[in-house]
């Protein structure tokens, strides 16, 4: 569907906005990155319960008024993922960029700064998700409209992948990697906060559920049954103990949290059935079949695991090729090699990195990564200028030629 003029109707842009329906506006204006992401945290999109649609249509809206052709795909009613694509004239795979624009709540405490005014104090950008992450989104969607603005070609094309459902599990990112809307990548950019440093790898999650079967019976005979709770205690001691074995040399080892318990209905009765939860953070060489059968190995014959979410690790070597005009970049901008590093949360990357083939990924945005989730969340404006010409320069390298 093709939708021109510089204003569109917003019941026009709801009709295109479909699951994989593609449409285009021609509208193109000057973006700056730090007014954009004002404009981008005054969407009220939190999750849960998931609330992306109206920010969505926004940024579809003005991404094909720079004639990305941009696809809409939702796992759910009103959840879309964004996949915009602007083509290169050549045959070299895309360069990458993601981000989501869910939120989390706000939490109780009381905000200082309205947290969807997107106000500006003091050098900081303040709103729920001016850190995580809709900084890193109006970084890189600013940098890819100002190119256009320019009257740049691309020899190499960009993909930016704008996802849904990130903060309770990575939903829209599975979603279109499940419906094979992505297509290839020579390098894939997560704008997750870093204060604009390098991450080359971070940690997966395996999710389960342990549960211990027993016998009930009367509390004052409890030889007569058989106390499920006390299973899950002796393998939650086991857990807690294990070493896992696995190292790698910028995530460490893969670590273990039991994050709830649950047994028994009475307090007079001997529990006939407990189970707990388990969080493992996990190396992205680690397959997470494997380490199922490790725990029933640990827990015993007992033990019923039931997987819950499985969201695979990855790591980019700092040598990689791809890598390369990042890094390039990075070192002459602050005059020294990046450092590697990882990180022991998950992002999209878990979802896109196996969906694109495996490419070379970084995660490298403008947010503050203590500033997650926190009240009076906000983001350092000159890390999103900053960011927007770091993206604006590597998209200039890989798919104009040359930086400027």
């Amino acid at each position: 569907m093709k939708l021109q003029g510089r204003r569109l109707d917003m019941r026009a842009l709801e009709t295109a906005v479909g699951n994989g329906t593609k449409f285009h506006v021609e509208a193109p204006m000057p973006l700056n990155a730090v007014d954009l992401a004002k404009q981008l945290i005054r969407f009220r999109s939190i999750n849960p319960p998931g609330e992306e649609k109206e920010c969505s249509e926004f940024i579809a809206r003005l991404l094909t008024g720079y004639g990305f052709d941009v696809a809409s795909f939702e796992f759910a009613r009103d959840r879309p993922t964004l996949v915009a694509r602007m083509p290169g004239t050549a045959n070299g795979k895309p360069l990458c960029f993601t981000g989501h624009i869910d939120v989390v709540p706000l939490g109780s405490n009381e905000w200082q700064f309205p947290p969807f005014d997107g106000i500006v104090q003091d050098g900081r950008l303040y709103g729920r998700g001016a850190s995580d992450m809709k900084a890193g989104v109006a970084a890189f969607v600013a940098a890819a409209c100002n190119l256009i603005e320019d009257g740049r070609s691309f020899h190499r094309g960009i993909t930016l992948v704008i996802t849904a459902g990130e903060e309770t599990g990575c939903e829209g990112a599975f979603h279109v990697a499940r419906e094979k809307g992505l297509g290839p990548a020579e390098l894939l950019i997560v704008a997750e906060p870093t204060s604009n440093a390098a991450l080359f790898a971070h940690k997966g999650s395996l999710r389960v559920v342990v549960t211990a079967r027993g016998r009930t019976a009367h509390s004052s005979m409890p030889h007569e049954g058989e106390n499920a709770i006390s299973k899950v205690a002796e393998w939650i001691r086991r857990l807690e103990g294990y070493d896992f074995g696995a190292r790698h040399p910028l995530l460490g080892c893969a670590t273990a949290c039991v994050t709830t318990v649950r047994g028994g209905e009475n307090i007079n009765s001997v529990p006939d059935c407990a189970e707990f939860t388990v969080d493992i953070r996990t190396l992205p060489d680690q397959r997470h079949a494997a380490l199922v059968a490790e725990l029933g190995r640990l827990f015993g014959p007992e033990a019923e695991i039931r997987i819950v979410t499985s969201f695979p690790g990855f790591a980019t070597e700092p040598d990689d090729p791809s890598a390369a005009p990042l890094l390039a970049l990075l070192r002459e901008r602050t005059g020294a090699a990046a450092e590697p590093a990882g990180a022991p949360y998950f992002t999209d990357a878990s979802a896109l990195v196996p969906a694109f083939d495996g490419v070379a990924t970084l995660i490298v945005g403008p947010g503050e990564a203590a500033q997650c989730h926190k009240t009076d969340e906000y983001c350092l404006v000159e890390r999103i200028e900053e960011a927007q010409a770091i993206y604006r320069d590597l998209m200039l390298r890989m798919c104009c030629g040359r930086a400027e």
